[in-house]
């Protein structure tokens, strides 16, 4: 089979790339290798974009400008990333809604739970599932071939120029080609071969959970790097990584197992003792360092407490928290020393020091003298009852891919191919190479799948002047 574009994908990216090829006359297929039930990769977990602009927007409040957006960014990943991506992102972000809608996509205003986002994160009304059945209703209408349950295994590669793809016993032949089937996360062997074993003796990727959907294995990642020698570009450990609810599934748990409340409270360890500042700046700058700080903890594992000065003041969890009417009592309900944990606790009572609280701003309720600190948001835990819950790590994606640059060519030797473009999962850590912040995800999915699928359809057309 032969066709002017192929799509390997079926999440946000992939979407985004078949969408804006079809959009320039070419000839669209794009492979899934979900069932048609479970399209659209972890995209179908997301709730928004991170967008930039001067002026209010619609559901955006206020500005959220260029400088603004990189400097989050810049923080977040500590410099680990590409200014000229980055910023490509960024100015690609201001532009994109009006393309979105056109093809189907709704916005709406942030939920009350959601406000620290309401100036920087457009909502998709519906979610990210409504937003992956927008995209594939105008890619239908656009022409687009979708196959289901078709996982690619390799490529045929010549000289850096795609040439096929093996999808079982079929070959496909394409005059370019998208890749945008996402990272490893979802291959616990991957997974756990990254992170090997730590000085405790533990294997910490065996208690990983994984966010998203099940199908993102990393084949086609892995084939690149190995058979083709792709040039690479990430951390095989570093991941968008959050700390969810111990009891959440192994796959596909999504946004509804996050634990939100690690500002509002302390965190403490297997040993009852806290381990990193709870309060460092707002939580959609910080939630996705949490998965990764526990991964570092004995048994990965710990518990966010908080008592009942916390209490409608954060998304509530899809599982209830362990609760008690007193401190000793949730230790021992948590098989947390009781000693240990009262001194986690007295020592924080007595170092937070009096402030107005504001968990809309990075207010003055601090601790003194007390490590780690807690730099804003800290109040004494001693209103019951108290509430506790669970975390594991829970990754979402890695961050381990292929190098690419402005045009989205996936680069081989450190030259741009002509006709085999990448987006998404598959290339975010180019721009990030460590850290996260709310939807920043998303908007890199949009921007290089539109410039990936602008691309193919470009080296497509001139295929056909060539075969002419």
């Amino acid at each position: 089979m032969h066709t002017d574009v192929l799509v390997i994908g079926g999440g946000n990216a992939a979407l985004c790339a078949a969408l804006t090829a079809a959009e320039a006359g070419a000839r669209v297929l794009l492979l899934e290798a979900a069932p048609r039930l479970l399209r659209g990769g972890n995209s179908a977990h997301t709730r928004n974009l991170r967008c930039m602009h001067d002026a209010p927007q619609d559901v955006l409040v206020d500005a959220y400008p260029e400088e603004e957006f990189w400097q989050d960014l810049l923080k977040v990943t500590g410099g680990r990333t590409s200014e000229p991506l980055a910023r490509l992102t960024i100015r690609a972000s201001s532009t994109c809604r009006d393309w979105m809608r056109r093809h189907g996509v709704r916005f709406q205003p942030p939920l009350s739970g959601a406000l620290h986002v309401a100036r920087t994160n457009a909502f998709f009304m519906g979610g990210g599932k409504a937003l992956v059945n927008a995209y594939y209703r105008s890619a239908e209408r656009l022409g687009v071939q979708v196959r289901y349950e078709t996982p690619v295994q390799r490529l045929e590669i010549e000289a850096g120029r795609f040439v096929a793809a093996h999808a079982g016993d079929e070959r496909i032949t394409a005059d370019a080609c998208v890749l945008a089937a996402g990272g490893f996360e979802s291959n616990r062997e991957w997974l756990s071969e990254a992170w090997g074993t730590n000085a405790r003796g533990e294997r910490p990727a065996e208690q990983f959970l994984i966010r998203g959907t099940r199908f993102n294995q990393g084949v086609l990642l892995r084939h690149l790097l190995e058979a083709h020698r792709a040039d690479a570009i990430g951390d095989p450990t570093q991941a968008h990584m959050v700390a969810i609810d111990a009891r959440a599934p192994l796959y596909d748990g999504g946004i509804c197992t996050r634990i939100d409340c690690v500002s509002l409270g302390i965190v403490v360890n297997r040993e009852a003792r806290r381990f990193y500042d709870e309060g460092e700046d707002f939580w959609p700058k910080r939630y996705a360092i949490w998965g990764r700080l526990v991964a570092g903890q004995p048994g990965q594992i710990a518990w966010s407490v908080i008592d009942a000065k916390a209490a409608g003041r954060f998304m509530p969890p899809v599982f209830p928290g362990e609760v008690a009417q007193s401190l000793p009592e949730l230790a021992r309900r948590l098989g947390l020393d009781e000693a240990t944990f009262m001194r986690t606790v007295d020592d924080y009572n007595r170092a937070c020091q009096a402030g107005h609280f504001d968990h809309t701003t990075l207010d003055d309720c601090h601790t003194a003298g007390l490590q780690p600190p807690k730099t804003h948001w800290a109040r004494p835990l001693d209103t019951p009852p108290y509430t506790a819950y669970a975390l594991r790590p829970g990754v979402t994606f890695t961050y381990l891919g292929l190098k690419t640059d402005e045009t989205a060519a996936v680069r081989f030797g450190d030259r741009p191919s002509d006709n085999l473009f990448v987006a998404g999962e598959m290339m975010a850590g180019n721009v990030l190479g460590q850290g996260y912040t709310a939807g920043v995800g998303m908007s890199i999915g949009t921007a290089f799948g539109r410039i990936a699928g602008a691309g193919a359809a470009s080296a497509a057309h001139r295929a056909r002047k060539e075969n002419a």
